[in-house]
């Protein structure tokens, strides 16, 4: 997190709601831009887009006019447990046959002949 970013917070940002995994959400309170408040987020740890939940996405850009309750961020029992991206972690998927887990996949099957130079 920038220094800048912080001390704006402290100075012009009035605190919204936090969620499951600390990060915190602010409005401004002052000054609209184009007609609309600013909000923002500040990130606990590092700071990657794809750890803020959808409900709280929504609040962010607009799509709902109030920060939701605790009623509507509980997830429903059909609902998987939101993560953030795992991309270039030890965790990201990695198909049959990628380098990173033997490099062997299942032969293919059907009428499929693989091209060979001549």
């Amino acid at each position: 997190m920038d220094i800048r970013t912080l001390v704006h917070t402290w100075i012009a940002g009035e605190l919204v709601g936090r969620d499951e995994f600390g990060n915190r959400y602010y409005r401004g309170r002052r000054a609209r831009l184009h007609g609309r408040e600013r909000r923002w987020v500040l990130f606990n740890g590092k700071t990657e887009a794809s750890k803020v939940p959808p409900e709280w996405h929504a609040w962010l850009h607009h799509t709902t006019d109030a920060p939701l309750t605790e009623f509507a961020a509980d997830s429903r029992p059909w609902q998987k447990e939101h993560l953030p991206n795992l991309t270039g972690t030890t965790a990201a998927y990695r198909p049959a046959g990628h380098d990173l887990k033997g490099g062997h996949r299942a032969r293919a099957t059907g009428d499929y002949e693989p091209w060979t130079p001549e």
